[in-house]
């Protein structure tokens, strides 16, 4: 049966690949965004063409709605609860970054964690009268493995207490996490918090290392080098996340943390040299030392997720590099 589905962030990377592929499921979408200037907004209004471009000779763009507003404006939220009826929530708007976190704290504070109150709120109707639900939606959250801070416990399991995190980013985000669970307690909402490993892809912001790369490349753009490029992650194509994202959506499971990710580190200096072997050009980084908010090595135990959502990343990262490569020469380098 169609769902009814709010995804926060639409117009952003992971989320305009989640409304996509909930429309093209049969799902009707209702996105929120506020097109800030993290990136330049023009990159998020060309995610949405691309979804309007993909969809329209279906007909399933007619299913999709996009407000326009933020998700820390009580009234513009709980408009929209009071108009749809929502099955699910879908929740990836967020200031992400660790290292922009420790120049603005006070924003990652407010964006993440009381734009996540504001979605918990009307989730149980806390917002008004008039936008109380006939049935609580099923609460889908974008974490991230910034919450594990620099654990030593290897591959990263969702267990992992994460009370110690390096940076603003990683502790908004666990913040709110645990005030999911305080409304899962409160309200019986169910809460699947999804902790995101190192995604890349198609419509990848600009701040992301495989877009950085190619920017250097082809536009000369400064990109430091963390490291010498001695560092692991487990990079997870953006196509593979959403199947967790949707799984979840169909899946609620009271409150439960999961990791998503490929569970196969790859080392940073590799994964730069496979994009510069499908550019025929070699990339001018930086040589830079890694921060102390950073940390050498992620790697996901995406067993639990693998039980509890049938989760199973398909996309290598040879032959995501190469999908990312081949967006980046048609919707970027023609306007370079």
């Amino acid at each position: 049966m169609a769902k009814t589905v709010l995804v926060t962030g639409a117009a952003g990377f992971i989320g305009s690949h989640t409304a996509e592929t909930l429309l093209k499921r049969g799902d009707r979408v209702i996105g929120i965004d506020n097109f800030n200037d993290y990136y330049d907004p023009r990159r998020k209004r060309a995610n949405i063409k691309e979804i309007e471009t993909n969809l329209v000779p279906s007909g399933q763009f007619e299913a999709f709605t996009l407000i326009e507003g933020d998700i820390r404006d009580r009234n513009v939220v709980r408009k929209a609860f009071e108009t749809y009826q929502f099955d699910a929530v879908v929740h990836l708007a967020a200031m992400a970054g660790v290292r922009v976190s420790i120049d603005d704290p006070g924003l990652y504070y407010d964006v993440n964690v009381n734009g996540t109150l504001c979605l918990l709120d009307a989730c149980v109707g806390r917002l008004s009268e008039a936008s109380k639900p006939k049935s609580l939606p099923n609460f889908v959250f974008a974490s991230t493995s910034s919450v594990y801070g620099n654990t030593q416990q290897i591959p990263f399991v969702p267990d992992d207490r994460c009370d110690r995190p390096l940076a603003p980013y990683a502790s908004s985000k666990r913040a709110s996490e645990m005030l999911a669970y305080s409304y899962h307690h409160l309200y019986a909402l169910h809460c699947t918090m999804l902790r995101f490993f190192t995604v890349y892809g198609p419509r990848g912001r600009p701040a992301m290392m495989a877009f950085k790369v190619l920017d250097n490349i082809f536009k000369g753009t400064e990109v430091p080098l963390y490291n010498s490029g001695n560092m692991h992650r487990d990079w997870t194509y953006v196509l593979d996340i959403v199947s967790g994202i949707i799984a979840a959506v169909d899946r609620p499971l009271g409150y439960e943390v999961l990791n998503l990710g490929r569970g196969e580190p790859v080392l940073l200096a590799d994964f730069i040299q496979g994009i510069e072997a499908l550019a025929g050009r070699p990339a001018n980084l930086v040589p830079t030392p890694m921060l102390d908010a950073d940390i050498s090595y992620t790697f996901a135990d995406i067993s639990k997720t693998q039980e509890l959502l049938g989760y199973q990343p398909k996309t290598s990262v040879p032959e995501g590099v190469d999908n990312f490569w081949k967006w980046y020469q048609g919707a970027i380098l023609p306007t370079a």
